[in-house]
């Protein structure tokens, strides 16, 4: 009986032991620095990591979700290897715990993505029998595969309506345009920034000066107080609010069209959003430059980052509107890179509910016109 109580306790401490070290290398993983710090003791953890059970797979997703980008790589190779492993022994991957991690859309787009391909190398016909639920999932990465499946289908079919139902859900420019000219095609008009929801006349003022990036910091005059009357003192002279409107598809604010392709300096636009009632929503925007975003003066949201990709709601940002009149003010900062991959000085923002879906303004006016090429 002695005997059977120290071996219990021994297997207890053990499995402890083991659980500390697994969790303490897990933590390496996560903890590495956007340079590259922590990337010798990852090393040495990963082996470890990728050593685990599948029954760890919905906990190394979770680690996933709090890892940087490199620390996300080490972590998916090793899910990769784990699932190799067991799908070649004949093993099961833990398809419960997975559909659950996949069903929660507070875990990162990327993270749900991985955990619907796990599914997938389990049972592709269980995880084709989930797609079309994801034509209004907020993961562009698991909304794609379902808008691909109506396209598939509109194009069988030739059914408008179905490429209609496709264009709402895109995400992705290619399905977005591949759904846009079918319709056209089928004798359908399409506006698209309407659909999509682009906010598409502002008012612009610029530049403010942006020298050695210290400008995202500076508070300039129209943080302070919107006055479209007023004028001040730019990076150039004197600088005053002008009407600015897109008739880009995609509801692209270029303000190198207004001010000429800069560099070192800031600019505001400013926009009203009429709401027909209080309610929560999302603000989505595409921008490779440093940012902010303001809602009725108070500071949503800011990222000091310049020129790491741009992409259709590549930022959610959640807001409240009140009823009637939002005033919208995004600062849009230009740095020092003279590269061709760096003119770019713009950005897009669409207002939709939760699912991506537009809500247009009550004061929304016709979809400006491109100008007839000279």
């Amino acid at each position: 009986m002695k005997n059977t109580l120290i071996l219990l306790l021994f297997a207890w401490a053990s499995s402890h032991v083991f659980a500390k070290s697994a969790d303490d290398a897990i933590a390496s993983l996560v903890a590495i620095g956007p340079k590259g710090q922590g990337n010798e003791a990852a090393s040495k953890a990963w082996p470890e990591v990728a050593a685990l059970g599948a029954e760890n797979l919905p906990a190394l997703l979770e680690a996933m979700n709090k890892a940087n980008g490199l620390g996300q790589n080490w972590l998916r190779a090793a899910v990769d290897a784990i699932a190799q492993r067991t799908l070649k022994n004949g093993d099961k991957l833990p398809a419960k715990e997975l559909k659950a991690f996949l069903d929660e859309e507070s875990h990162q787009p990327v993270t749900r993505r991985l955990a619907f391909e796990l599914i997938e190398r389990a049972s592709p016909k269980r995880a084709a029998k989930l797609v079309p639920g994801f034509i209004d999932d907020p993961a562009p990465q698991l909304r794609r595969d379902a808008v691909a499946q109506v396209l598939e289908k509109a194009a069988a079919e030739k059914s408008a309506d179905l490429y209609d139902k496709a264009l709402r859900a895109a995400r992705d420019v290619d399905q977005i345009e591949a759904s846009a000219k079918a319709l056209k095609e089928a004798g359908r008009e399409v506006d698209l920034p309407k659909v999509m929801g682009f906010l598409m006349r502002w008012k612009v003022i610029g530049p403010f000066d942006n020298t050695d990036r210290k400008g995202f910091a500076v508070a300039y005059p129209p943080e302070k107080k919107i006055d479209f009357g007023a004028s001040y003192e730019g990076k150039q002279g004197k600088v005053k609010w002008s009407d600015f409107a897109t008739s880009d598809a995609f509801g692209m604010v270029d303000v190198n069209l207004e001010f000429g392709e800069l560099k070192q300096v800031v600019a505001y636009a400013h926009t009203f959003y009429e709401s027909p009632e209080a309610r929560e929503v999302q603000l989505r925007l595409g921008c490779k430059n440093a940012w902010k975003v303001w809602l009725n003066g108070e500071l949503l949201f800011a990222r000091d980052e310049y020129h790491r990709g741009m992409r259709i709601d590549q930022y959610l940002i959640d807001a409240k509107l009140k009823k009637g009149k939002n005033a919208i003010l995004v600062k849009l900062c230009q740095n020092e890179q003279e590269q061709s991959w760096t003119k770019q000085w713009q950005f897009q923002l669409r207002v939709t509910d939760a699912s991506g879906t537009a809500l247009l303004a009550a004061n929304r006016q016709p979809t400006p016109q491109a100008k007839p090429k000279k």
